[in-house]
């Protein structure tokens, strides 16, 4: 998950990421931060999750049942000069953060690193559980960040259809191959999707319809309903395109709600 936040090789300013449950650990929260992203995952089972406190955990006896122990201050002033390290060696892409974690996570009541990135985590998840507990909007935001993911994934899988939508080649080279023809016929659809959506828009307000800009946030251009995945591709024939160089809009009343299935 790191790895692509940071070599995704395109223009993007990626200030925050949101990931399901399986993607959960103290080690994740830790990395996550100091390098200035904000992971905010869908916590699962949340009722068996503790936090973490500075000093005596009987400072807050209302949050007693909650708190599982404090955080170790010492071990991360002992280790935060390799802590900055770690995070500069994965910033600048000499060690990925996959490698990086996978060695931590193998041994990590031996290695006082991992044991110093744990209590960073601790101390970064806590603080997100309280921002989960007390804002409905962030739990809104995640869910509704992370069904537009999985529409995406829907989508690759829609295009994915040939062999059973599994890549058989042995080799990586071949696999990243397909991998980069699949992303980009997706990329295709999403673009499309995205200035047809723009054009119908366009025209709804044109002739007088209200469309209020919170709830373009709401749409996806991830449907591929209107898109034929399967049977004959005819390259020349006509596309039936209007002088513009597009498709005519289906109708003038066109209903946004149902131009796409976010």
């Amino acid at each position: 998950m790191i790895d692509g936040l940071l070599y995704h090789e395109a223009d993007l300013s990626i200030a925050t990421h949101h990931t399901d449950g399986g993607g959960v650990s103290d080690h994740t929260f830790a990395l996550t931060h100091l390098l200035g992203f904000r992971f905010a995952p869908r916590i699962p089972n949340l009722a068996d999750r503790r936090l973490y406190t500075f000093g005596s955990t009987g400072s807050w006896p209302m949050l007693a049942p909650f708190i599982a122990g404090s955080v170790d201050e010492k071990l991360i002033m002992a280790h935060w000069e390799d802590v900055l390290r770690l995070a500069a060696s994965v910033r600048t892409g000499t060690a990925s953060a996959s490698l990086l974690l996978k060695r931590l996570g193998a041994y990590p009541r031996q290695n006082g690193l991992a044991l110093a990135l744990r209590e960073i985590g601790r101390i970064e998840r806590t603080l997100f559980m309280l921002d989960w507990l007390e804002m409905p909007e962030l739990r809104r935001q995640t869910t509704a960040e992370l069904n537009k993911g999985e529409a995406r994934n829907a989508l690759a899988r829609a295009v994915c259809f040939h062999p059973l939508g599994r890549l058989r080649d042995r080799a990586v080279a071949a696999q990243q191959y397909r991998a980069s023809g699949l992303a980009l016929v997706t990329a295709a659809i999403a673009l499309w999707n995205t200035v047809y959506l723009g054009r119908a828009l366009d025209l709804l307000r044109r002739e007088g319809e209200t469309v209020a800009d919170a709830l373009l946030a709401h749409l996806a251009p991830v449907g591929w309903q209107h898109i034929n995945l399967t049977g004959d591709y005819l390259w020349d024939a006509d596309a039936g395109l209007g002088p513009d160089g597009f498709r005519p809009l289906r109708s003038a009343a066109i209903d946004l709600h149902s131009a796409v299935a976010a």
